[in-house]
């Protein structure tokens, strides 16, 4: 690109750095641009933090559509950094097709060009990414290990350790993971902002009384809910009462499904027979360094096709999980 540049304008002085430079030798590059003794610097996103160039007035992002927002971002940022007009050209292949969350980045940065933009870039950002276990189908990146709700709850969990002085608080998390649809859609809430508190509070919920208030005012403000964001409001009812019962994480695969105990379950094992003639065998511990449920989802008779429903899923789950609550060994009579 550097060559290229020189002989498009022979005039200029033009110079190229990269982190693979020898240290004193990049040293002097940057001094040399700093001070305007060149007027053009070919550089990798080595300059995207830390540089703060007042003299800088232009930066062409090339094939922009392959950085993440963030980079984004900061590469924009080393531009506009005293009182001149600053300009900054986002480039890509002329006949490359762009994929869906790289044209969402470049919409964003293009949107978002005021002062303090920041904490709108990052809640775009996170948006486009998934932010854990119950925003969107899918997740990446660093959320996907975390999850907005399970942020929420370790920080309720550090909030209450500190007020008790107890830092042996026992305290598990509980993943849900089932064959199923479960996100708020984007033609069902526009608003990204409103989207993220909606995902906060869904993940809040801990009783079906506190469902039916959400669905109430989801169906209230925006109109019918959709299945998948209907599918979202019974997991986070059915993740409550498995959290409840001492599971760690509940896995569907077709018609099985794996519970998995905490390791300090509070359970009665002398009343598990009771269980695993209630459900016909269909529901039983199998034992081991680390135990769990196995539970087999039955097909009604009345259906042909070997499928489920998510409502005939979450009524299965949810007889499972409270005959499993009737045996915890702190469950009241």
């Amino acid at each position: 690109i550097a060559a290229r540049l020189r002989e498009l304008v022979p005039d200029a002085s033009i110079e190229s750095a990269h982190g693979q430079m020898d240290k004193h030798r990049l040293e002097e590059i940057m001094f040399s641009f700093v001070n305007g003794e060149t007027d053009v610097l070919v550089s990798t996103t080595i300059i995207e933090t830390g540089l703060d160039i007042s003299n800088v007035n232009t930066i062409i992002i090339d094939d922009a559509d392959k950085f993440g927002l963030a980079q984004l971002y900061q590469l924009r940022g080393r531009v506009g950094r005293s009182n001149r007009n600053a300009y900054a050209f986002l480039m890509y292949r002329r006949d490359s097709i762009l994929r869906e969350v790289a044209e969402k980045r470049l919409e964003a940065i293009r949107n978002f060009t005021e002062l303090g933009s920041g904490y709108k870039i990052a809640m775009r950002d996170l948006e486009i990414r998934g932010a854990g276990n119950l925003l969107g189908a899918e997740q990446s990146g660093h959320m996907a290990s975390v999850g907005y709700d399970m942020y929420c709850k370790l920080l309720n969990e550090a909030v209450l350790k500190e007020r008790s002085g107890n830092a042996d608080i026992v305290s598990w998390e509980t993943l849900i993971d089932l064959d199923m649809d479960a996100h708020i859609p984007d033609t069902y809430l526009r608003n990204e902002i409103q989207r993220l508190d909606m995902y906060k509070r869904i993940a809040g919920i801990n009783s079906k009384e506190s469902l039916l208030d959400i669905s109430e005012e989801m169906t209230d403000r925006y109109g019918d809910i959709p299945a998948p964001a209907q599918n979202l409001l019974d997991i986070a009812l059915l993740k409550a009462k498995a959290h409840d019962v001492y599971i760690t994480s509940l896995v569907q695969k077709g018609l099985k499904v794996n519970m998995k105990l905490f390791e300090k379950a509070q359970l009665d094992v002398a009343r598990l027979p009771e269980l695993k003639d209630r459900f016909s065998g269909r529901l039983k511990l199998v034992p081991g360094e680390k135990p769990y449920f196995d539970f087999s989802l039955e097909i009604p008779r009345k259906k042909i096709v070997k499928t489920l429903t998510p409502k005939e899923v979450f009524a299965q789950l949810g007889e499972a999980l409270e005959a499993i609550n009737a045996i915890k060994l702190d469950h009241p009579e």
